[in-house]
């Protein structure tokens, strides 16, 4: 298909040139992190790709590590003040860059959850692993965290219907405001979002 060609061609050229030319601001971020929240300063989690493949998703880390004895047991315990900031300006997710580069990802595309969701999606839902997961996605230029799980989801199986190399710039673009306001970051009363129950629960771990 054209549009896979050159949308993979786009995203391997755009992700190798932005973690080139972002050496530097990688660089101060780790530093950071690693006097803020600690090391290891990359965070590392499964997460299921295209057609619910698993691949290690890498991001700066934002959370210090569970402590009972610290009583750091929530996101909201957990997520330091400098992560709140990493978030907040999406710098955390400039690693990721090399999901892309390795085609675990996608500039654009539905955001990578956790696989321990899989088997809650309807199988409506479940047709958001059609394609790569991306770094940013309609979801995230919609509202992002603050919209509800089904509305995410639905617009994630929308773009998998309408996807195109215009819809893919046009993501882009709007996510440029969306980052530069922090639009969405939380939702109302967490941290990063709520877990996705589904038609089960589950563990919940560091969210997207």
């Amino acid at each position: 298909m054209r549009y896979d060609r050159v949308k993979r061609t786009a995203d391997i050229v755009t992700a190798a040139c932005g973690l080139l030319l972002c050496l530097p601001l990688l660089a101060a971020v780790a530093v950071v992190v690693a006097c803020a929240v600690g090391r290891p300063v990359l965070f590392r989690q499964v997460r299921p790709g295209k057609a619910g493949r698993p691949f290690t998703l890498v991001k700066f880390r934002t959370m210090r590590d569970v402590d009972e004895r610290r009583g750091l047991l929530s996101d909201e315990q957990r997520l330091t003040a400098t992560g709140r900031v990493l978030r907040a300006l999406s710098l955390d997710e400039l690693p990721t860059l090399w999901n892309v580069v390795r085609g675990d990802m996608s500039l654009v595309g539905p955001r990578p959850l956790l696989m321990g969701y899989l088997r809650r999606y309807t199988v409506e839902q479940s047709r958001r692993h059609e394609v790569r997961p991306g770094i940013t996605g309609l979801a995230q230029i919609s509202g992002r965290n603050a919209l509800s799980w089904p509305d995410k989801l639905a617009l994630d199986t929308w773009y998998v219907d309408h996807r195109s190399l215009a819809l893919d710039l046009w993501i882009l673009l709007r996510t440029v405001p969306v980052v530069l306001t922090g639009t969405g970051v939380r939702a109302p009363g967490h941290a990063t979002a709520p877990e996705f129950a589904g038609p089960s629960a589950g563990r919940a771990e560091e969210r997207a």
